[in-house]
């Protein structure tokens, strides 16, 4: 019997569709894995804004990464927000309970809304406890800034960014941790993302046309899970994350015709069906 390339989102939900679990499991999708979800807050959340955030339970969300993990599997884990220490412990022990080896960590701090969506306690415990154990962060300039404490005034920051960051969350565990520097908050027309293979100890480019588009809601989500995907398939590190920043460029990109809602809309996830 045939099988799938597994992917187990990790995530809030939200309401509006673009980001979130919602946006994971379309990118999952639209790029060729099945994904499974365990959500960790449900968000009351559209275009414009974010206007309420509910947790779940802690062993609710614990009894949902054991369901999957313990039947369908999973080949890669993509984690998005995780608001509080709580949350960020327990998904930490239970995929070391499981042994899940690909994780790709997209640390969800602030909406692109601008509403915070991580409690400030969380912060710390997410780069010193779970972070160590992902095999790739994909962190956007705001949390790259918190996770380092450098300043990123230009890509030209990026490199040093991404080696600096990695080294210091790999100091902290027993594994090699790459980082996907994304450059969308910053300003330059030719857009370069900087990806830090750690385990190789190499620097990756990653170029595309900067698209000037307000509808950028859940990019990181988006990015982060098609990298996820790519992984579950067997790609090795640098071509998942060349694979990962072409589907976000063109999503983006094929996105920004588009007009759904009164603030920052979605990308388009399935331009290439």
């Amino acid at each position: 019997m045939k099988t799938y390339p597994r992917v187990l989102t990790i995530a809030g939900s939200d309401s509006g569709g673009g980001a979130g679990i919602q946006a994971d499991i379309k990118s999952i999708s639209a790029t060729g894995s099945y994904a499974a979800s365990a959500i960790t807050a449900i968000t009351v959340q559209n275009t414009v804004g974010v206007s309420g955030v509910h947790p779940v339970p802690v062993e609710t969300i614990v009894g949902q990464i054991d369901a999957v993990l313990d039947d369908i599997g999973a080949d890669a884990v993509k984690i998005g927000m995780l608001s509080s220490v709580e949350v960020v412990l327990a998904v930490r022990d239970a995929l070391l309970k499981h042994g899940i080896d690909n994780i790709v960590l997209d640390p969800v701090m602030v909406a692109t809304s601008g509403d915070r969506l991580i409690e400030e306690s969380a912060v710390q415990v997410l780069s010193e406890e779970l972070a160590p154990i992902a095999r790739v962060l994909t962190p956007n300039i705001p949390e790259a800034e918190i996770l380092s404490g450098m300043k990123i005034t230009s890509q030209d920051d990026l490199p040093e960014v991404a080696l600096r960051l990695s080294e210091a969350v790999s100091a902290r565990g027993s594994r090699k941790v790459s980082v996907l520097m994304k450059a969308g908050h910053l300003k330059e027309e030719k857009l370069v993302d900087y990806f830090y293979n750690a385990e190789d100890g190499h620097l990756l480019e990653l170029e595309s046309r900067r698209v000037h588009s307000v509808n950028t809601h859940g990019t990181g989500c988006t990015l982060s899970s098609a990298f996820a995907s790519y992984l579950a398939q067997g790609l090795s590190l640098d071509d998942a994350a060349r694979e990962a920043k072409n589907y976000i460029a063109r999503a983006i990109e094929s996105g920004a015709d588009y007009s759904i809602g009164h603030g920052h809309g979605p990308v388009n996830h399935f331009w290439n069906r």
